[in-house]
């Protein structure tokens, strides 16, 4: 029994070294924290139906991707008010100044995408006239 004790005290001191070792690389992999302006871009973003053409992260989908090259806040404002194409305009009652830069706030908060280089998945291009 002792023996059985002993060794179960040894797996249990190693584990929790390792735990301990292993927990601040954890918490360094953890995403950052979003502030409360993205938070609150992030529910307007879904609230007034911008996910539904433009993809829940601004990737794009039926609309073009907004959060990939993303245009500066002048640009985006204008467009929003006075957009072409099948868009419809958001005027300042529908969506207010402070809520299309919380908006913005949670577009730019969006991490560049991968290159397709970094996907293993994907066929790598064959040189011209090489191996």
């Amino acid at each position: 029994m002792n023996i059985l004790k002993s060794s179960l005290g040894l797996k249990f001191a190693a584990a929790l070294a390792m735990s301990a070792a292993i927990a601040p690389a954890m918490a360094q992999s953890a995403p950052p924290a979003q502030s409360e302006q993205v938070q609150r871009g992030a529910a307007l973003f879904e609230k007034n139906g911008c996910y539904l053409c433009h993809g829940t992260v601004g990737q794009g989908g039926v609309g073009p991707a907004i959060a990939v090259h993303l245009i500066p806040y002048a640009g985006l404002s204008a467009y929003v008010r006075h957009p072409g194409g099948e868009m419809p305009p958001f005027s300042e009652k529908v969506l207010s100044d402070a809520d299309l830069r919380d908006i913005y706030a949670y577009l730019s908060a969006q991490p560049a995408p991968r290159s397709a280089d970094s996907i293993p998945l994907l066929p790598k291009p064959v040189p011209v006239g090489g191996k």
